[in-house]
């Protein structure tokens, strides 16, 4: 027999009102509370009826997830902490790939509008922050894993101008002096961030990053493989390379390998994001972490706030990353 909101509020010791506020994100009950009847409603298998409360303006218990490509293990992940969170609530995720296009995600935030999702999360590049600032005035919004200063909307994202510092901080300790960088698209918060944290620590050791040295990538292996030969094809060849997300250091050491060039032995390679590829390459990557569940689980709660009736604070929260050292880099001998 299915489960009815009484037998939640039977189950849990609180009236159906009480329930009913915890449901529809109402009403001033205590987080350990909220977690206990959501955790009541998943084991008895309890679900609110989604097209009542779509009809009645309620509730649909979904939320849409853009990012630019499912396949790029970073948003995989993330995606993954999102779904994961948004369960533990008794949410629905719609996940949409955009490949950055302008056209792709106007239609998927239609569709999304069209679903009554009850708030979307970010993780895609957006060329014009009109968009973002339309959206986030009709409907609940949080930006994951970059940055849109123009726009007052919640943000989570990694500490990528620490992460930066980290990766320099490494390089400089095992000796390099000599050091390239890939980074993809300069017009991405986050990208500029790394590299300005990077050049920071680089310049406090009087290192200098030559412009020749820096290669703007898209977000795709081939694109850093193919950026990465140049580098190494100069008669100046750097003894290490940044490479700003992990899709660009494996293109990095598959170019190494066509190249001739031992890693970690005559070329150090250190990556950010720390995702599954980083274990599997060989050799595995030394990488800046990103806290990657921890970056879709606060996305979700942020959009939990944005749920109650008095307006919030747009908030920031900036995550810290962390220096993961493996064999792809060591000192220069």
């Amino acid at each position: 027999m299915r489960a009815t909101i009484y037998d939640i509020a039977r189950e849990a010791g609180v009236s159906i009102a009480t329930v009913s506020k915890v449901i529809n994100h109402k009403g001033k009950i205590s987080a350990d509370k909220r977690r206990e009847i959501f955790a009541i409603m998943e084991r008895l298998q309890y679900q609110p009826s989604r097209i009542a409360s779509a009809l009645t303006g309620k509730h649909t218990y979904t939320l849409g997830l853009l990012i630019p490509d499912i396949a790029n293990p970073f948003f995989a992940e993330v995606a993954r902490s999102v779904e994961d969170r948004g369960h533990e609530l008794g949410y629905s995720i719609i996940i949409c790939s955009t490949d950055n296009r302008d056209e792709r995600i106007a239609q998927y935030l239609a569709v999304l509008r069209q679903k009554q999702v009850d708030g979307i999360i970010i993780g895609t590049g957006l060329s014009s922050t009109e968009v973002l600032g339309e959206l986030s005035r009709t409907t609940p919004a949080v930006v994951i894993g970059r940055e849109v200063p123009s726009v007052e909307v919640h943000t989570v994202v990694a500490d990528d101008r620490y992460g930066g510092r980290l990766a320099a901080e490494h390089l400089l300790a095992n000796g390099h002096r000599r050091v390239g960088v890939l980074v993809e698209q300069l017009g991405i918060v986050s990208s500029r961030e790394r590299l300005r944290g990077f050049r920071e620590r680089l310049a406090e050791a009087q290192v200098e990053l030559p412009e020749t040295a820096l290669r703007e990538c898209s977000y795709r292996i081939e694109d850093g493989k193919r950026q990465a030969a140049h580098l190494l094809a100069a008669a100046d060849r750097p003894t290490a390379l940044f490479c700003c997300n992990d899709l660009l250091a494996v293109g990095a050491l598959q170019a190494a390998r066509e190249a001739g060039v031992d890693v970690p032995r005559q070329l150090s390679i250190i990556s950010f994001d720390n995702t599954i590829l980083a274990n599997v390459t060989d050799p595995p990557l030394t990488a800046i972490a990103q806290p990657m569940a921890r970056l879709g689980a606060a996305a979700v709660d942020l959009l939990m706030e944005e749920f109650g009736h008095e307006p919030t604070v747009k908030r920031r929260i900036a995550l810290r990353t962390e220096l993961i050292v493996r064999a792809s880099t060591a000192a220069v001998t």
